[in-house]
């Protein structure tokens, strides 16, 4: 049977990973195990910055011809940073694949990042800050993780401050670039209807020259904050509450639990336990909602909601309630099944996105070097028992654990 997902390591250390399909549409991306936690202090926001710089101009391309040179022909080029990862991707019809990477290869290697464009970038994203501080609902999750992890940068924000954008120039972005982007941790990942020896001959032909090189930087696990309570004043309409602590890490053999735990939580279904206790019977909160986000040496839990502030202590006593559930009773054995069932059907659901499919493959493949299919995930969540989730709630969410950051 021939292998869902086919592999290739350049002599350089780069992998590439491919999907075939028989879509006449095809994805690419190039993504690098480096983003807003390796950045310096003085650097805050610059992983960001450098993925905007990356499309204003290159040593052969202007910004417009950057944009055009997909666009010409249906295609679009996107980019995104995160805290421990920046990306390059781009959609388009198989027949332009060459185009594409070519594109790609063109602007992570040979970008200007001219000075001329920084000043202009830098009020872009400026102004992407103001609309972040505009949106409780958003700001609370990036200050829920300078909450937990106030000094270290992975609990700083990704897009960085005004007077860190005022410190950015041509030199930084390459000093950045230099220690920071390794070549054993890159990943190139394809999905589409494009014979694999033709993928690999074009990922030789654009990045097979680029000289081996190893990570500079070196990341510290980060120190965790003893749980506390913060009130911050925003003269909000609503109140905007988080409990936020330390959780399980890329490589934990608990992190599957966890997930299922937070969709049976506060999962994006409407069946969730926060949305049915706090929308759904009670009308309490539009919003109730949470999140497990896993990096390679850490972890954040987070579990918000936002309600009337005549509300807010009946609604923080039925969440409070909701945890303790998961605390101290064992799900039963049909809802368990049905927990496990609805997380399959969400991760089949989101791999039917062939743009999405391609990210989450490529970031896997970069963490864990092999990408697990449905039916092993599946085979792996049937292992997981009621009890396990018990014990999984009590190490994560228990309230010793909880930090609680208020916005009103």
């Amino acid at each position: 049977m021939e292998p869902l997902f086919k592999t290739y390591q350049l002599k350089n250390g780069i992998r590439l990973i491919h999907r075939p399909n028989q879509s006449e549409v095809a994805h690419f991306g190039l993504i690098v195990h480096s983003g807003t936690r390796d950045e310096l202090p003085e650097e805050h926001g610059l992983a960001h910055f450098m993925e905007h710089m990356f499309f204003k101009g290159t040593l052969k391309r202007s910004a417009y011809q950057i944009i055009s040179r997909l666009e010409d022909v249906g295609g679009e080029i996107n980019a995104y940073t995160t805290k421990e990862e920046t990306a390059l991707y781009a959609t388009f019809l198989k027949q332009d694949y060459r185009r594409a990477i070519e594109l790609i290869q063109d602007i992570f290697l040979h970008s200007k990042f001219p000075e001329k464009e920084r000043e202009k970038e830098a009020e872009v994203i400026l102004n992407e800050i103001q609309s972040y501080d505009d949106s409780p609902s958003e700001l609370i999750f990036d200050r829920a993780e300078e909450m937990l992890f106030p000094h270290h940068s992975i609990g700083r924000n990704i897009l960085g401050s005004e007077e860190s954008l005022k410190r950015f120039r041509n030199g930084s972005l390459g000093k950045f670039q230099v220690e920071n982007y390794a070549t054993e941790e890159i990943v190139l990942a394809s999905v589409g209807s494009i014979p694999f020896e033709q993928i690999k001959h074009a990922a030789e032909k654009y990045f097979s020259e680029i000289p081996q090189k190893v990570r500079l930087r070196q990341r510290f696990q980060p120190g965790v904050a003893q749980a506390k309570k913060i009130i911050e004043k925003r003269n909000t309409f609503q109140k905007h509450c988080m409990l936020v602590g330390e959780a399980y890490s890329l490589p934990d053999q608990k992190r599957l639990q966890l997930y299922l735990l937070n969709n049976i939580l506060g999962g994006p279904g409407m069946n969730s336990r926060l949305n049915l206790a706090l929308r759904e019977r009670r009308g309490y909160s539009y919003s109730a909602e949470s999140h497990y986000a896993p990096y390679t040496d850490t972890g954040v839990m987070m579990i918000y909601f936002s309600c009337d502030s005549d509300r807010f202590s009946k609604s923080l006593q039925v969440t409070r309630e909701e945890i303790k559930k998961l605390r101290t009773k064992l799900l039963t054995d049909k809802r368990l099944i049905h927990a496990r069932k609805q997380l399959v059907g969400q991760l089949a659901i989101s791999s039917e996105n062939n743009e999405h499919l391609m990210l989450t493959m490529g970031k896997s493949y970069l963490v864990f070097n092999r990408v697990d299919g449905l039916d092993t995930i599946r085979k792996k969540l049937d292992d997981i028992t009621a009890l396990h989730l018990r014990e999984t709630a009590n190490e994560i969410l228990h309230p010793e654990n909880l930090n609680m950051l208020i916005f009103e």
